[in-house]
């Protein structure tokens, strides 16, 4: 299919259009007209496009794209090499970012919910990127954070009361726990995001609402990969999803 046609297709669905983002959504890097393979991943670092590479993708499709606000916008260094390589290789790059948190069906909020067995109540807060529900049965806060890190394959970090009991939570995939307070202010007993502040610790403590830091890579690897299979259906194109490692 056409580059243009997967643009227009990828726009129609997450319509990024509805939202203040730190980076433009959609197509950031253009290459090579004709699209029959994608590869797919969290972050369009340089091990991502040497494995699209070596897999001869036409495009790269991913939630963590290029250009974000504030950063050098010069062309140096690691940002040049990654640039280079998709140029060379005439490899286009998508990038969805809040678009692909915020779909009510495939983007990573939906699918961490789906993973984490929670069933979804609502969206709210900032362009409906907090989400909230609950559990199918009251657990201790540090039973709930063993089942999350067996879940995600990945030690999560408790902040809070590891006893209290949880049943309504609140969830933010990614680098959200700047989220915590509007989540102690909808009253659940535990707030779940990616990342972890300093100052989240003593909210937790003087809250008595736990705070779950799971890791922003593995909150955030399953909307890329709902989106990825929705688009090889729809489309009849191929769709392969590349899971680098990642700590944080």
């Amino acid at each position: 299919m056409q580059l243009a046609e997967l643009t227009a297709y990828l726009d129609h669905l997450l319509e990024p259009w509805r939202f203040n983002d730190y980076a433009p959504n959609g197509l950031q890097v253009e290459g090579r007209g004709e699209v029959s393979r994608v590869v797919c991943g969290v972050t369009a670092s340089q091990a991502l496009i040497d494995e699209a590479v070596a897999r001869r993708a036409d495009a790269i499709l991913v939630h963590h794209g290029y250009f974000w606000k504030g950063e050098d916008s010069r062309v140096l260094g690691f940002k040049k090499r990654r640039l280079q390589a998709l140029l060379l290789h005439d490899i286009s790059l998508l990038a969805y970012h809040l678009p692909l948190d915020a779909h009510p069906t495939l983007g990573n909020n939906a699918q961490l919910a789906e993973v984490l067995g929670l069933a979804v109540e609502g969206q709210g807060g900032e362009q409906d990127l907090l989400w909230h529900g609950h559990l199918a049965a009251p657990v201790s806060a540090g039973a709930w954070r063993d089942d999350v890190s067996r879940r995600l394959g990945r030690p999560a970090l408790l902040l809070g009361d590891a006893d209290r009991p949880v049943r309504r939570v609140a969830w933010c995939s990614g680098g959200a726990q700047g989220f915590f307070d509007a989540a102690i202010a909808m009253g659940v007993d535990a707030f779940l995001t990616g990342e972890v502040s300093e100052q989240n610790q003593h909210m937790a403590m003087e809250s008595g609402c736990a705070f779950v830091a799971a890791g922003h890579h593995a909150t955030e690897r399953f909307g890329i990969q709902a989106l990825g299979r929705q688009a090889a259906d729809d489309l009849g194109i191929e769709v392969v999803f590349v899971d680098l490692e990642n700590p944080v």
